[in-house]
């Protein structure tokens, strides 16, 4: 490799990079916006198919920290059960992805009609399935 070589190289890797994390923000994006999709209609595997097994999902009140089994799946079993849930649109969101870009977290601020705004659950994402470049909610 030759000196110009090696600093075209060196010019061009940060935005290789860049564009990598834009694509895994894209991508936890479409799951988050996807997430809500499935509460509002009530769909259950789609909804609970974005967690971790051993995810927490943390509510918009206070006391509200539901281990997704059992207490989670019971939950959203019941609120699901006639084919609707609830309908939150983010209208803010923040995401940030490490260094080693196996893990990423956000924080949103989501609207309903009914309930008005909320801070959104500050979750962690975990790439379990990496594999298949799938982001789950941890």
């Amino acid at each position: 490799m030759t000196v110009r070589q090696f600093f075209l190289l060196a010019a061009f890797l940060p935005l290789v990079a860049v564009g990598d994390n834009a694509m895994k923000t894209d991508a936890i994006d479409a799951v988050l916006d996807d997430f809500h999709d499935a509460a509002a209609h009530g769909d259950n595997a789609r909804y609970l198919g974005h967690m971790t097994e051993n995810g927490v999902f943390m509510g918009t009140d206070e006391w509200e920290r539901w281990p997704k089994t059992p207490d989670f799946i019971d939950y959203v079993g019941g609120r699901f059960k006639n084919g609707s849930g609830w309908n939150y649109k983010s209208v803010e969101r923040t995401i940030e992805v490490s260094d080693d870009a196996d893990i990423a977290w956000f924080d949103e601020v989501v609207y309903s009609e009914t309930t008005g705004r909320f801070e959104g659950a500050r979750l962690t994402f975990l790439d379990q399935l990496r594999c298949f470049l799938l982001w789950r909610i941890a």
